[in-house]
C-alpha cells in the first residue's frame, strides 16, 4: 500500500517519535509499505513520521541516485530506533530537499561524520561509521524522527524568503506527483 506523504505542518512532523520493539504491530507490513511508497515519490529516504506514523523507523534506498553517484546505488538501511552516537568532521553545506516540504530545495549545513547505532527488521543491532553524502541522507532523516524538518538549518532570510512556498504548502495548493496529505 502507498502511504500519502505528510507535509509541513502536519503535527506528527514536529513530535519527537517513539521507539519500538518486536511486539510492534504489523511491522514488516508497515516496512514494506514504507518501502512502496518511497519508491513511488522517487525519494532516497523515508521516514515514519513522514507518513503519518509517530514510530522512530527510517528507510534508505540510494539506488535512485545510480547516475550521479554510481558508488552509493547499492546503499539500502531499514533503520529502526536508529542513534546517533557521534557527529564530527567538516560541516558541509549541500542542497537538500524533502518528501514533506515539496518543491524547496535549500542549502543545508551538516556534520561529514557520523556513528550511528540502528536495529534491523530482525531486531538485531548494528553499529556503523558514514561520511560524506551517506551520513548526510542519516542525518537527514534522523532529523524527522527528532521532529525537526531540513529548513529548521537554514538562516531566518532564507526562511523568509521561502515563506511563500511553505504557506502554499499549508494550504495545499502545492502539486506533487506522489499522494500527499496536506494540513488544508
Amino acid at each position: 500500500m502507498i502511504y500519502p506523504i505528510y507535509t509541513y505542518g502536519q503535527p506528527v512532523l514536529r513530535k519527537v517519535a517513539t521507539p519500538i520493539d518486536t511486539t510492534y504491530p504489523n511491522l514488516k507490513e508497515v516496512i514494506d509499505n514504507m518501502i512502496d511508497t518511497l519508491a513511488h515519490a522517487d525519494g532516497i529516504g523515508l521516514a515514519a513520521p513522514q507518513v503519518g506514523l509517530g514510530i522512530r523507523l527510517i528507510i534508505i534506498d540510494l539506488s535512485l541516485l545510480i547516475d550521479v553517484k554510481p558508488d552509493l546505488k547499492d546503499f539500502k538501511r531499514i533503520l529502526i530506533n536508529p542513534e546517533i552516537l557521534e557527529k564530527s568532521g567538516d560541516t558541509v553545506a549541500d542542497e537538500e530537499g524533502c518528501l514533506s516540504v515539496p518543491g524547496i530545495h535549500e542549502m543545508v549545513p551538516r556534520f561529514n561524520h557520523i556513528v550511528i547505532r540502528y536495529m534491523d527488521p530482525d531486531f538485531v543491532e548494528h553499529t556503523e561509521t558514514h561520511n560524506g553524502y551517506i551520513a548526510r541522507v542519516i542525518q537527514h532523516e534522523y532529523d524527522h524522527i527528532e521532529g525537526h524538518l531540513f529548513i529548521d538549518h537554514i538562516s531566518p532570510i532564507r526562511r523568509q524568503l521561502i515563506q511563500g512556498k511553505l504557506n502554499s504548502i499549508l494550504k495545499g495548493t502545492t502539486k506533487c506527483a506522489y499522494k500527499i496529505k496536506a494540513v488544508k
